[in-house]
């Protein structure tokens, strides 16, 4: 079954997806993680994907940014169809990823976090030798911050010393800098207390407001109405339903989670 459109979501208004997910399908042996799956993420706004624990959403989303291939469905990127084999071909899009568990390291600070992986050098024969620019690379990260909106106690101590919400705002702030077209956030806000939460949702809005695309996914149906442009919705394996998060509730959210809202083909 095709996902109905539901809150008055008209695609028809819309330009041409940046991202389309069309019939994904993934199985774990004889386990069906994804059945025929769509999904869509437009330049310039943050779509939501929700679902029930086992619904999907996690096997997508590494669909979707190349940590696993589906077996059969297509992606189409920027208007053409792509493979995501790997998450080094999905940063080559643009595409970057912040997972549940951040995948910081505690003993770096901020600076180097940002750049992890990503390093720069001296230039001359110090950076053929390796030597890093840390005092560039300070620089670039506090101007990063700075534009995200990001304020830390410190940029100087290790990131383990930091607030989770810092340490999340850290984690966030790396996959923005790094991505240029699209950035998926797997329950970005997760344990953060109220005060974190919030400036974790400014990052997401300043990245939206920039002209990306932002994939959020939560359990947190307030916090994903607060953010989000549009919400799909995911159960069993398959997309059911389309919203637009200023014309739902949380109970129709909840409905389509759960199969109690009435779907039509659409």
């Amino acid at each position: 079954m095709q996902a109905a459109e539901v809150g008055g979501l008209s695609g028809g208004s819309m330009a041409d997806p940046l991202l389309e997910a069309k019939d994904l399908a993934k199985h774990y042996g004889s386990v069906e993680a994804l059945r025929g799956a769509s999904f869509t993420a437009f330049e310039g706004e943050v779509v939501s994907l929700i679902g029930d624990n086992g619904a999907g959403k996690s096997t997508l989303v590494k669909c979707l940014s190349g940590v696993q291939r589906p077996d059969s469905g297509t992606l189409v990127f920027g208007g053409r169809e792509v493979v995501l084999d790997s998450p080094v071909a999905a940063r080559a899009l643009g595409i970057e990823t912040v997972f549940q568990d951040l995948a910081v390291a505690p003993d770096l600070d901020p600076a180097a976090n940002l750049y992890l992986g990503r390093e720069l050098r001296k230039p001359g024969v110090l950076g053929m030798l390796g030597v890093l620019d840390k005092k560039e690379m300070r620089r670039r990260a506090i101007a990063s911050f700075e534009d995200l909106g990001v304020t830390l106690q410190s940029i100087d101590v290790p990131i383990g010393s930091l607030s989770g919400g810092q340490r999340q705002s850290v984690a966030v702030a790396r996959s923005v800098v790094w991505a240029s077209r699209l950035v998926f956030m797997d329950e970005p806000t997760a344990a953060l207390g109220v005060v974190q939460r919030e400036r974790v949702l400014d990052v997401i809005r300043r990245v939206r407001d920039q002209g990306m695309a932002v994939v959020l996914i939560s359990h947190n149906m307030p916090e994903v109405l607060a953010v989000s442009d549009r919400v799909e919705v995911l159960r069993l394996g398959r997309r059911v339903a389309k919203f637009r998060a200023a014309d739902t509730t949380v109970e129709e959210l909840v409905g389509a989670m759960t199969g109690a809202l009435s779907q039509e083909d659409a």
